[in-house]
């Protein structure tokens, strides 16, 4: 399945508050493999950002003055990202501003227009529990570079997020068997194997080994009270 990692900047917090979107990263990947058929935009979001949004992407709002605003592209958006899997690192987040965006120009909200959303926050919640499960906390425990980020940005955050999710989910490579490349008219017989055949060689312990088997089991023999079933069973 084609999936799409998406990160998104704002001018803050609250899109409920008026906040907007300024800047949106896509990554594609297939077969997870990247195909370089990447999406980055940034927008003029008709309004200053927070001071502590600033010291998060650094993106000023001199910058952003001529870029065109979120209604211009938002068909272009939509299409590279129709029917595709998203992955998203907190993705209540940027679910809630592009929501907020498309019901401004009268758009279905963004759930509709994709196939599923993977959040990678609650995936890494469930496979860390208990430890911090930032984007570079990630970066840092599954040993993806990260080194150029100095700031948030929302294209260098999902190239980052393709490569934790990738690591993150390495193991389903061999526990997953893709069916479709099979052609389907193509019967699968397994021969019986006669074990008969098979001749196993048997390796005696010898003395020192027997002898410090013999030890352990009275340790423990010992450290129970003398209850451990093999006495039990020498005893019957």
């Amino acid at each position: 399945m084609r999936q799409i990692v998406l990160d998104t900047e704002t001018t803050g917090l609250s899109a409920e508050g008026g906040d907007r979107i300024i800047e949106l990263g896509c990554v594609e990947l297939y077969a997870r493999k990247l195909t370089g058929n990447n999406l980055h935009f940034y927008f003029n979001p008709e309004r200053d950002s927070h001071e502590d949004a600033l010291k998060v992407h650094g993106i000023s709002n001199e910058f952003l003055r001529d870029k065109p605003k979120f209604a211009e592209l938002a068909e272009e958006i939509l299409a590279y990202l129709s029917d595709a899997e998203i992955i998203i690192h907190n993705a209540a987040f940027d679910v809630g501003f592009l929501n907020k965006e498309l019901e401004r120009i009268g758009k279905k909200p963004f759930k509709t227009h994709v196939d599923s959303v993977i959040d990678t926050l609650a995936m890494a919640k469930e496979m860390f529990p208990g430890k911090r499960n930032s984007l570079d906390a990630l970066c840092d425990r599954l040993e993806v570079d990260n080194s150029g980020r100095t700031l948030h940005g929302a294209l260098l955050d999902a190239e980052l997020l393709a490569d934790v999710y990738i690591n993150m989910t390495r193991g389903q490579e061999a526990l997953l068997i893709d069916a479709g490349d099979a052609p389907s008219n193509v019967q699968t017989i397994v021969a019986p194997v006669d074990l008969s055949t098979f001749v196993l060689p048997v390796l005696p312990a010898n003395a020192q080994e027997l002898a410090a088997h013999a030890d352990v089991l009275s340790q423990l023999d010992k450290s129970s009270g003398g209850k451990t079933i093999w006495r039990q069973t020498e005893v019957a």
